[in-house]
C-alpha cells in the first residue's frame, strides 16, 4: 500500500530519521515512485521544465577557455612579456618567472549567432546557434582532485552527492530495467574516482553506474556458463530472501546501515534485468553506416569518444536519466597548440552529431546538453622547453557550454577581462551554474533536500541562484 498522500517525502524522510531500517524506507519511495495506481510514475518536477534528462560532458583537466570559445587578441601583443605572479588563489606551480602566451589558434564567429569559436571546432561551428556559451562562471579551486568534486558534486572536499545523483533522486528513473545514472568515463577515472558519481549521503541507488564503450559493458555482466538464467533467478530469490531476514535484525536493531543492504539487494536485482538489456544497448554496430559515420565511429581520433556519444544517445533514447561522459588530459601546461588540437579533434565530431542526432529525433528539447571542464586556464604560463607554451589552471575564468531543453540557444553570457584571467559580467559561482541546471530539468535546489548529518543538504551546499540569462 502507498504511503498516505498528506505524508510528502521529504516530511516522511525527516520523521522516520536514521533508526529506520533500508527496507522500510525502500519500500516507502518505491511506492511513491510507482504512483497511487501502481504505475511506474517519476516523482513529480518541482515546476514544468523542457528538459526531462540531462548528457553531461565533462572535460577532465580544464579546457582552456582562451583557445576554445573565448578569444583574446590582446594577447597577440603581449606575447612572451614577462611580469611576476601575485595574489594568493594560485597554483605552487605558478611561481617564478611568468610569460603571457598568445592563442595558436585562429578564431571565427559561427551561426547566425555569430559564436566565438575557434576555426577548429569545425564540426561543432555547424551547430552553434543550439549552444548558450556562458564566460562568467568562476570556480573555487586549482587544485583538480577538488575542483573536479566541485563541479560534480557542488563540494570541493568530496563526499556529497553527484549531480546525477540528485537529478535521479528528484526524478526517479524511466526504465526500471536499465540505471537512471550512467557514467561513460576514460580508462584511467578522473581524479577523485568514483566519488565523483557517487550517492554521498543519499541512498546508495542514487549513484552512478559506469559502462564502457566497448566490450563487456560491465565485468562480469554475463553469468557463468553453465548458468542458466533461471537458475540464477532461483539463486537471487534464495539471497534476497536471506538478506531480507539480515536486514530485519539490523532495523530491529537500529542499524543506520541497513540502507545499504537493501541497495544492495536492489543493484543485484537490476543487474539480473541489465543483463538482457544493456548488451544490446551497448552495441551501437546495429546503427546505420550513416548514423555511425556521423558520429565518426571507426575513425582514427573520433572512435572512442564518438562511441560515447551515440551510446549517450541510445542511453536517453531508452529512459536513462542522467549520463556523464568523461574526455581527459585537457591540463595542457606544455604545447597547448598541439595538446589542444588533439582533443578538439577527439571530441569535435561526436560532440556535433550528438546534438544533430538528438534534434532530428526530437530529443534536444527534452534533452539538457551541457559542456563544462573542473576550471579554465591562465593567459600565461613559465615556457618549458624553450617555446613549449601552455596554460595554468585558473578557476577565476572559464567557459561553460549549454544546448537542449529550456536554454538560451544562440547566446553568448557573460564575459571575461581583456586577457581572459578573470570573468568580468554575469559573474556566477559553481553552485549557481548547478542551481539553473536543477531550474531547468524542473527541480529547486531549496526543495531538493535530504535530511543528514543534523540539517537539510542539498547540491549547492547552502543556497544559491538561478543564473536568469541562460534561460530562454
Amino acid at each position: 500500500m502507498p504511503p498516505p498522500a498528506a505524508v510528502p517525502r521529504r516530511d516522511a524522510l525527516f520523521s522516520l530519521g536514521a533508526s529506520v531500517g533500508g527496507l522500510a524506507l525502500s519500500a516507502l519511495l518505491a511506492e511513491e515512485a510507482r504512483g497511487a495506481d501502481g504505475s511506474n510514475a517519476a516523482p513529480l518536477p518541482h515546476r514544468a521544465a523542457k528538459a526531462k534528462r540531462c548528457i553531461f560532458l565533462t572535460m577532465e583537466g580544464g579546457p582552456s577557455h582562451i583557445d576554445t570559445f573565448d578569444p583574446k587578441p590582446k594577447l597577440r601583443d603581449l606575447h612572451l612579456k614577462q611580469f611576476k605572479r601575485e595574489g594568493e588563489n594560485f597554483s605552487a606551480m605558478e611561481s617564478g618567472t611568468r610569460y603571457y602566451v598568445e592563442s595558436p589558434f585562429r578564431f571565427a564567429q559561427a551561426g547566425a549567432s555569430g559564436a566565438d569559436m575557434s576555426t577548429d571546432w569545425a564540426h561543432l561551428a555547424k551547430v552553434a546557434d543550439d549552444l548558450c556559451f556562458y564566460r562568467g562562471c568562476q570556480a573555487e579551486s586549482v587544485n583538480h582532485p577538488t575542483a573536479m568534486a566541485h563541479i560534480n558534486t557542488g563540494n570541493r572536499f568530496g563526499g556529497d552527492p553527484a549531480v546525477g545523483a540528485w537529478v535521479t533522486y528528484g526524478l526517479g528513473s524511466m526504465n526500471a530495467d536499465l540505471p537512471a545514472f550512467v557514467v561513460l568515463p576514460e580508462v584511467s577515472h578522473p581524479q577523485g574516482g568514483a566519488a565523483n558519481w557517487g550517492a554521498g549521503f543519499l541512498p546508495a541507488r542514487y549513484q552512478g553506474t559506469p559502462l564502457r564503450a566497448e566490450g563487456s559493458p560491465i565485468l562480469n555482466l554475463a553469468p557463468p556458463a553453465g548458468i542458466t538464467r533461471d537458475h540464477q533467478r532461483r539463486n537471487l530469490d534464495l539471497l534476497a530472501e536471506l538478506n531480507r531476514r539480515h536486514a530485519a535484525d539490523r532495523v530491529a536493531a537500529g542499524d543506520p546501515f541497513a540502507e545499504t543492504l537493501s541497495a544492495r539487494v536492489a543493484s543485484y536485482e537490476l543487474a539480473f534485468r541489465m543483463q538482457a538489456r544493456v548488451p544490446g544497448l551497448i552495441d551501437v554496430e546495429d546503427e546505420d553506416q550513416a548514423t555511425r559515420d556521423l558520429y565518426g565511429v571507426g575513425g582514427a581520433d573520433t572512435d572512442a569518444f564518438g562511441r560515447k556519444c551515440l551510446l549517450a544517445r541510445r542511453l536517453v533514447e531508452r529512459g536513462v536519466r542522467f549520463v556523464q561522459l568523461y574526455h581527459g588530459t585537457w591540463d595542457s601546461h606544455d604545447q597547448i597548440g598541439r595538446a589542444h588540437g588533439n582533443l578538439v579533434r577527439q571530441v569535435d565530431q561526436p560532440i556535433a552529431a550528438l546534438l544533430t542526432d538528438l534534434k532530428r529525433r526530437g530529443l534536444l528539447e527534452e534533452t539538457l546538453v551541457v559542456w563544462t571542464g573542473e576550471f579554465g586556464r591562465s593567459p600565461d604560463n613559465a615556457p618549458r622547453g624553450g617555446i613549449a607554451y601552455g596554460r595554468d589552471h585558473n578557476a577565476k575564468a572559464m567557459t561553460v557550454w549549454l544546448a537542449g531543453g529550456g536554454v538560451n540557444a544562440g547566446a553568448t553570457v557573460g564575459a571575461t577581462d581583456e586577457l581572459g584571467a578573470e570573468a568580468v559580467e554575469c559573474v556566477h559561482p559553481i553552485r549557481d551554474l548547478h542551481v539553473t541546471l536543477l531550474h531547468l530539468l524542473g527541480l529547486d535546489d531549496n526543495r531538493l533536500t535530504y535530511f543528514s548529518s543534523g540539517r537539510f543538504k542539498q547540491l549547492s551546499q547552502f543556497g544559491g541562484e538561478v543564473i536568469g540569462e541562460l534561460l530562454a
